[in-house]
C-alpha cells in the first residue's frame, strides 16, 4: 500500500514528501554512490509470464519463445533511503500494446542501449526503512532479508537467505576500468493494482563486462525454485560489475 504524499516546495520547486517511520523523503531519491553486480539470462518466455501480473506489461521476446532476466545485486553506500544491501530479480518487459519495433532484434537493440524497461518480480533488502519506503512510494516488492556482499580484489560474491534458507549466492567478476554515462531507464510495478512506470537516471564508473563470467548457486528456498522453473542455473548471457554507481528515482506516473 502507497502512502499519501505531501508536498514541499525545495528551491522554488513542489516535490512529493513521504514520511517512513518518522523520517521524510523528498522526492526524487538520489544514490550518490554505490557497488552492483549483475547478471543477465536468457530464458523462457512462458516461464516468465508465468510470474508477470496483471495485463498491462507484457515480456520483450528477444528470439523466438525467450526473453531476459536479470539478477542483481547492490550495496548502497550513500542513498537517501540509508546504507543497506538488495538483490533484484527482473524481467524485460514493454508496455502491453505498444510498439516494440523489428521482431526480437528491436528488444534486442534496445536491451543493449539501456532502453528496454524491466518490471523487478522479487525485490529483498536489509533495512526496514527502505522496504517501507520503496513499497510505499514506488509499489516495490521490499522484503527484508538477509543478504551478505563480499567484494574481493577480482569477484563479488552476493548471498542472499530468506526465512533462514538459502536461496542464491551469485559470484561475479568484479573490477573494471569502463565508465557508463547517465542513462534514463524505466521500470514498472503495480500500486493499488494499477500500473505504475518510475523513470530513473543511473551511471557508473569502474565497470568491467564479461561474456557469461559468473556462476550461480540455487539454495533449497521456494523463490530458488521460481528461478529453476526458469531454466536456471545456466549460462549467463552477460555479466557486469559497477563499481562506483550513481542515480536518481523520480516519482511513479500511472500508466
Amino acid at each position: 500500500m502507497s502512502a499519501m504524499p505531501a508536498v514541499a516546495s525545495v528551491a522554488g520547486v513542489e516535490r512529493p514528501t513521504y514520511d517512513f517511520q518518522g523520517r521524510e523523503v523528498t522526492l526524487p531519491v538520489f544514490v550518490r554512490q554505490a557497488r552492483s553486480a549483475a547478471v543477465t539470462y536468457v530464458v523462457s518466455s512462458d516461464a516468465a509470464r508465468n510470474l508477470l501480473p496483471g495485463d498491462g506489461l507484457e515480456i520483450a521476446e528477444v528470439m523466438p519463445g525467450r526473453t531476459l532476466f536479470s539478477i542483481s545485486s547492490v550495496d548502497y553506500i550513500d542513498n537517501d533511503l540509508g546504507d543497506y544491501n538488495e538483490v533484484s530479480l527482473a524481467f524485460f518487459v514493454r508496455e502491453r500494446g505498444t510498439p516494440a519495433g523489428f521482431p526480437y532484434t528491436g528488444a534486442a537493440y534496445d536491451f543493449v542501449r539501456n532502453r528496454l524497461a524491466t518490471y523487478i518480480h522479487r525485490l529483498p533488502v536489509t533495512q526496514s526503512f527502505t522496504r517501507e519506503a520503496g513499497e510505499g512510494i514506488w509499489g516495490f516488492p521490499k522484503t527484508v532479508e538477509e543478504i551478505d556482499i563480499n567484494v574481493g580484489d577480482e569477484s563479488c560474491r552476493t548471498t542472499l537467505s530468506c526465512d533462514g534458507r538459502h536461496v542464491l549466492t551469485l559470484d561475479v567478476p568484479a573490477g573494471g576500468t569502463r565508465r557508463i554515462p547517465d542513462a534514463a531507464m524505466t521500470t514498472y510495478s503495480y500500486i493499488g493494482g494499477r500500473l505504475h512506470r518510475t523513470r530513473f537516471l543511473t551511471g557508473a564508473e569502474q565497470c568491467g563486462f564479461q561474456l557469461a563470467g559468473s556462476t550461480l548457486t540455487l539454495g533449497d528456498h521456494p523463490i530458488a525454485d521460481e528461478l529453476r522453473a526458469l531454466g536456471l542455473p545456466r549460462r549467463p548471457l552477460l555479466s557486469a560489475w559497477l563499481g562506483r554507481m550513481s542515480g536518481r528515482f523520480d516519482a511513479p506516473e500511472p500508466v
